[in-house]
């Protein structure tokens, strides 16, 4: 009795109308041992099992050694600079020099960095007489080069050190402020931070925007050092100019010294900071003890300063929603103090840790690492005051410039990346079916690895529970769960068509749902349910064996928070779904009238996405049918130009490190080839546009049929109509390549 109780509670809340007449699970299975929903137990098994990984993940660096050019590929710092070019910013009736403060002279300049993009801020000429060392001074998102440098009130360490004999250049970071996050013409705009905005669609590109920032000081360094290293070359940097400043020194042996300041720690908690800190598989090798070992034996000064705080606000402003939640707090010092201890370990005394700062930022270990013993000037310059309107303010359409650019160059990735992509897949073969076969194994696995995130292959037994949950005139239908691995389970509804033989061998139909759907969206017997209409069960109808899986995109934020713990560790929510089904078809291929040959996936919306991944990876999927989203899929991601681009919505999930230059939906659909592959489109189905879609399929179309001869094997049907499936040419697609029941 105990047993049906439990089972009724799971119906309960998978929300199944029909008459159950047993909880008796299926023969050679248990009965269902949980409580609760299984979607929500799912989700929070995967955020249990990630976050295992991020406790052990330090651990696991202990016995990595870190790469520099790793380093370089996750920060996105891959594109060749322009030659070295600084020029004086002025207006045509005044100054170049907009203030002499305490013997110094400060000049505002811009300096080239990549084709159409320049760095913007100032250059302080040391007026000591004798210039001791060259510095990249940067400072926090949000902090202008005028509030370290003396021309506004701040904590102005630019300043003191350019009076203790320092030539410095001071770049503008893009800050957190989210004016610019839209496009007027399209009637879009976010809520996104800047930072963030920049960050998604340079991810997709394979770049970051700390990326961005890192060649803008390495670009510093090219003009400082051009006439050769006479003196020595630092970088010094506070909050998010002190990440800049780590990764810039780790990359770059020309910086002799260091310093970073309210930016080191452990990094475990990442997933909790702004979305522009996501890099794809930092935890897996660096923490910030691994690349400062990158910068050893050169000095890293660590400085124990507070961080400037940020926290997004709650609540989106009206109109104005889809940024990630994100803050930055106080790193407790126990925790930099534990990082630091890693660092030696690596470092061979390099490192130093500065724990009595004077002012914001302790410029005196600064100075003495570069030879000055004995700092003059210690007191900050408290003048000018900050006066509105004065010529020492940051001109304006400064930051505008700065984002604009990054925008501009990431958008013109995206049109250039067809060609990438082409020049990526040139060892493919296409002379046989069989050879493209063999020569895309190297692509998919690249794809699962590189792009998805791969997890350990499974060692737990699979433990099938199952219990009944339908059981109509032509099938029965069985909640299923299985293990994965420890906290992480695999779950789904089974439809059983009734009345087969012992030894009778049925094709299956995987049947996915999309976004915050569930396995009864696909299976519901009683109604034509909403986009879906009930397409699993019109097919057991038809007699198919059908699997609705569900899926972990479900509970919003909740789920999303996945892929921010998941892209630290080089993972994404595709890792826990491609393994997940996995077990599914492990579990399916060994039931006695299923034909495991003959299983062929069907997904609508983001199960059309989960189409489009996961038989790319997984072959036994004998064809693959993407409905609803099938799209020239990195517009979609990046395009500013695009009324349905994801760059307006919620949904930051969708972005994949350097899927751009990769796997766009054509190259995906290349792995799953020579299988068949089916494309069904809504007319006025708006996560595309009609020419979109055909853009993309053309290409898989010349696949099939003009390289591989195979043009039976694929097609796509345009049908009137939204953002649902018709089973229509589908249907007729599923009787060709798997036969009719």
């Amino acid at each position: 009795m105990k047993r049906v109780v439990q089972t009724l509670c799971l119906l309960s809340v998978f929300s199944v109308p029909s008459a159950v007449k047993s909880a008796d699970p299926l023969p050679g299975t248990k009965p269902i041992d949980l409580n609760g929903d299984v979607a929500r137990l799912m989700v929070g098994g995967i955020h249990r099992y990630l976050h295992r990984e991020m406790t052990a993940a330090a651990k696991k660096r202990e016995a990595i050694k870190p790469d520099r050019a790793r380093l370089r590929k996750l920060l996105g710092v891959v594109d060749e600079r322009v030659p070295p070019r600084l020029e004086i910013i002025a207006p045509l009736d005044g100054s170049a020099v907009v203030g002499r403060l305490g013997g110094c002279e400060v000049t505002r300049v811009r300096w080239a960095v990549l084709p159409g993009i320049d760095a913007e801020g100032l250059y302080i000429r040391s007026g000591t007489g004798k210039v001791v060392a060259k510095v990249i001074a940067i400072p926090p998102a949000g902090q202008s080069p005028e509030e370290i440098s003396g021309l506004k009130v701040g904590s102005q360490f630019a300043l003191r050190l350019a009076r203790n004999g320092c030539d410095i250049l001071v770049p503008t970071l893009i800050d957190r402020d989210d004016a610019l996050s839209g496009n007027p013409r399209l009637g879009r705009q976010t809520n996104l931070p800047h930072r963030e905005f920049v960050h998604r669609m340079a991810y997709e590109m394979g770049r970051a925007l700390v990326g961005y920032e890192v060649q803008k000081v390495l670009a510093a360094a090219d003009w400082l050092t051009q006439n050769g290293p006479a003196v020595p070359l630092g970088v010094v940097g506070h909050g998010d100019g002190g990440r800049v400043a780590l990764y810039a020194a780790a990359l770059d042996d020309r910086f002799a010294v260091c310093q970073v300041a309210g930016a080191f720690g452990p990094q475990e908690e990442v997933w909790r900071q702004p979305l522009d800190r996501n890099l794809f598989g930092l935890l897996t090798e660096f923490g910030d003890a691994e690349v400062g070992s990158l910068i050893a034996p050169r000095k890293l000064l660590v400085d124990v300063t507070r961080v400037p705080e940020w926290s997004l606000s709650p609540e989106p402003k009206p109109g104005r929603g889809g940024a990630a939640s994100g803050s930055l707090t106080r790193i407790p010092e126990t925790d930099l103090r534990r990082e630091f201890d890693r660092l030696k370990k690596r470092a061979d005394g390099s490192a130093t840790l500065v724990t009595n700062p004077r002012g914001p930022i302790g410029t005196d270990a600064f100075l003495e690492a570069v030879g000055v013993t004995n700092p003059a000037n210690k007191e900050f310059v408290r003048e000018p005051r900050d006066t509105p309107g004065a010529p020492h303010h940051s001109p304006p359409n400064v930051q505008k410039r700065q984002f604009d650019q990054l925008v501009a160059y990431t958008q013109k990735l995206w049109r250039d990346s067809d060609a990438v992509r082409k020049a990526f897949w040139k060892k493919a073969d296409a002379s046989s079916p069989e050879k493209w076969e063999q020569s895309c194994d190297w692509y998919r696995d690249y794809f699962h690895k590189e792009v998805i995130g791969k997890l350990p292959d499974p060692t737990m037994p699979l433990n099938p529970r199952t219990s009944l949950v339908y059981d109509e005139p032509k099938w029965t239908g069985y909640l299923v769960v299985l293990d994965v691995y420890p906290d992480v389970i695999a779950s789904g509804i089974l439809l059983l068509p009734k009345g087969m033989k012992p030894d009778e061998k049925r094709p299956v139909v995987v049947c996915q749902h999309g976004l915050e759907g569930r396995p009864h969206d696909v299976c519901n017997p009683k109604e034509k349910t909403r986009a879906y209409n009930s397409y699993g069960a019109r097919l057991a109808d038809l007699g198919y064996i059908v699997y609705a899986p569900q899926n972990p995109y479900i509970f919003e934020d909740r789920f999303r928070q996945i892929q921010r713990k998941a892209n630290p560790l080089k993972l994404s929510l595709f890792s826990f779904i491609i393994a997940q089904h996995k077990r599914t078809l492990d579990w399916l291929e060994a039931l006695p009238n299923v034909d495991p040959k003959r299983i062929g996936f069907y997904g609508l919306s983001y199960g059309g996405k989960t189409a489009m991944r996961v038989p790319a990876v997984e072959k036994r999927y004998c064809l693959s049918i993407c409905s609803g989203d099938f799209n020239e899929w990195i517009g979609k991601n990046v395009s500013i130009d695009l009324d349905r681009s994801y760059m307006w919505t919620r949904e930051y999930d969708m972005y994949e490190f350097d899927l751009g230059n990769t796997f766009n939906y054509a190259e995906m659909a290349y792995l799953i080839a020579p299988r068949p592959f089916m494309v069904e489109r809504g007319h006025d189905d708006g996560v595309g546009t009609d020419e979109m879609v055909a853009y993309e399929y053309a290409k898989v179309r010349y696949l099939y049929a003009n390289r591989l001869k195979l043009p039976d094997r694929t097609a796509i049907e345009f049908t009137p109509g939204g953002h649902e499936v018709f089973l229509k040419g589908t249907l007729a697609f599923l009787e060709k390549h798997l036969g009719k029941p």
